[in-house]
């Protein structure tokens, strides 16, 4: 068989057979490792390989890639599969590969990249390997833990709102004022570009949730996710950082993001909310719902702060600092808030 292009969630993955005997009697697990044969190029011309650079793709090549489910609002919703199907679809570019339900507008005329699944990646003992139990690196989630450095948490409206630009440039801020940050991406769908776009702004270290083996965290339960946040807070832990900045993926209204943010054990761990919005009716919304939660964010961000006339309703309307990417990188200014 010809190279196997391996996506970035199988990137520790690197001794296995291929076994074609139980595609149509075993029904996978979310995690589970196989090989796919691409039929058609749809939305994804690519995938993340293990190195987090862009690997082309073309019909006919065969990919490592996982199972896995996804909740994007602005691209695919997807699940795993109950049976075997003759064909899946890639949901993510970091290799998670379900079956999709659905799929923004903007892709009616492209669709999503057809695959067939042609084996299980099976280990000595003919299992099929599966990256969250390979990973076990998984920390039990502490509510009482104390920590020596301060917690910042990128919340957004929605998808695209700007929450992993606002961490980008809040990990900018405090480097300039000479901290050590690390970022943590809690939840969403592997792919290394948000994590590399906050390391490129200054910060000492990125990780997110697939350090401990997960495509998704797309209807994993609350609790999971919790010992995920324990988990990468101890990895980062490691280099002593003065600063955490951590992202939840999606909207508040979002089901995990919503269940998370609801954890007062959670939140009473978190020092400041930092908001990010498209417009500023999602700005009074989201301060609204924050507020209930006894963690009014200290500065409201994101895409609406592209226009300064949706600047100047916020700034009317709300008593928040409005941060534009220029006030994280203004020493003053972002001392007047941070360090106040």
């Amino acid at each position: 068989m010809e190279a196997i292009k391996k996506s970035i969630i199988t990137k520790n993955v690197s001794q296995y057979t291929i076994n074609s005997q139980i595609i149509k009697s075993y029904v996978p697990k979310f995690g589970d490792v196989a090989v796919f044969e691409v039929l058609s190029i749809g939305k994804h011309k690519a995938i993340q390989g293990e190195k987090g650079t862009n690997t082309y793709i073309f019909p006919e090549d065969k990919i490592l890639a996982t199972f896995g489910t996804r909740y994007a609002t602005n691209q695919f919703e997807g699940y795993m599969p109950k049976a075997y199907q003759e064909t899946y679809q890639i949901l993510g570019q970091g290799g998670v590969v379900g079956v999709l339900a659905s799929m923004h507008i903007k892709f009616d005329d492209i669709g999503a990249t057809e695959v067939k699944l042609i084996g299980y990646a099976v280990n000595k003992s003919n299992e099929v390997i599966n990256t969250i139990e390979e990973a076990n690196n998984k920390v039990k989630y502490n509510p009482y833990k104390k920590t020596d450095y301060k917690m910042y948490l990128s919340l957004g409206s929605s998808m695209d709102s700007g929450k992993t630009t606002t961490a980008a440039f809040l990990s900018r801020g405090f480097k300039k004022q000479g901290k050590k940050v690390a970022f943590i991406k809690l939840t969403g769908t592997v792919y290394a570009k948000d994590c590399s776009l906050v390391r490129d702004c200054g910060a000492d270290t990125a990780i997110d949730f697939s350090y401990c083996g997960y495509p998704s965290t797309y209807l994993c339960k609350t609790a999971e996710i919790l010992d995920i946040f324990e988990s990468l807070l101890e990895r980062v832990s490691r280099i002593q950082p003065n600063v955490v900045i951590i992202e939840i993926a999606d909207g508040l209204m979002q089901k995990e993001t919503k269940a998370i943010i609801e954890q007062k054990s959670f939140m009473n761990r978190i020092d400041s909310v930092l908001l990010s919005c498209a417009d500023s009716l999602s700005v009074a919304n989201g301060v609204s719902i924050l507020t209930s939660l006894n963690k009014k964010p200290i500065v409201v961000s994101g895409m609406f702060t592209a226009s300064p006339l949706l600047v100047k309703e916020v700034e009317n309307s709300c008593d928040i600092p409005v941060f534009t990417l220029d006030s994280y990188v203004d020493r003053s200014i972002f001392a007047s808030v941070f360090f106040n």
